[in-house]
């Protein structure tokens, strides 16, 4: 398989405030990785860091073999990187057709496509963003990222709030974009057992550094570890 994505030895945060400290970590083409950690341990500054959004201090960020450290956080998205963002960023003055037209670019990706896999998005594209649900609106978040046709996609939270309903439609478009699209993927999630079933490889935060790092597999079937390093109940 071909390398996607390296980090080397990042340190990283905001301003002079370091976050992330020493962290390596390399995935190929078509890769799925979830990011576990508990609260405030680093794991969406790491995903904004490789948006260009922190400060470096330290390290090499690798993007298909070329350094991404100078390289503008517009420039990353048109390289390849969609980003999911926590917040979602719904724009209020935008339907659902204008959020995905808007961010279009060349590729696999087009309406026909994200109506299928998103059904109601199809049913709501006349609506504006902010007259949809928060489940819409995720669904959106993620549609709208794919629409840009990246290699690979950050999902920050992507179930966070939600109804077990709108859960499980989630978990099972990022289950196909992993296994049927061959979409490298990135999870922040606070329901680790969860992202472990979605997942090939996991890695595990704790105070900006990585403290476990293999399958998602392995750590899954290994409670008494997995409740150690994420508390998981």
């Amino acid at each position: 398989m071909t390398e996607l994505l390296a980090l080397e030895k990042i340190t990283a945060g905001y301003g002079d405030s370091v976050v992330l400290e020493d962290v390596s970590l390399s995935m190929d083409e078509g890769d799925s990785l979830a990011l576990l950690g508990r609260n405030g341990v680093g794991k969406t500054t790491l995903l904004v860091t490789l948006m260009g959004l922190t400060r470096l201090h330290g390290g090499a960020i690798r993007w298909r073999g070329d350094s991404l450290a100078r390289v503008a956080t517009h420039r990353r998205a048109q390289a390849g990187l969609g980003w999911v963002p926590q917040e979602r960023y719904m724009f209020p003055s935008l339907t659902v057709e204008e959020h995905l037209t808007v961010v279009a670019r060349p590729g696999p990706w087009n309406l026909k496509r994200i109506y299928e896999l998103f059904p109601r998005l199809e049913e709501r594209r006349a609506n504006m963003g902010n007259q949809l649900s928060g489940g819409e609106q995720q669904m959106l978040a993620i549609a709208r990222a794919l629409m840009t046709n990246p290699q690979l996609l950050l999902l920050d939270e992507p179930m966070e709030g939600l109804a077990p309903i709108i859960v499980q439609e989630l978990v099972r478009v990022i289950r196909r974009l992993i296994s049927e699209e061959g979409l490298a993927v990135i999870v922040v999630e606070q329901h680790a057992r969860l992202a472990l079933s979605m997942t090939k490889h996991a890695i595990v935060l704790d105070r900006g550094r990585i403290v476990h790092q293999g399958s998602s597999t392995s750590l899954l079937d290994d409670r008494a570890t997995l409740d150690r390093l994420v508390a998981v109940a």
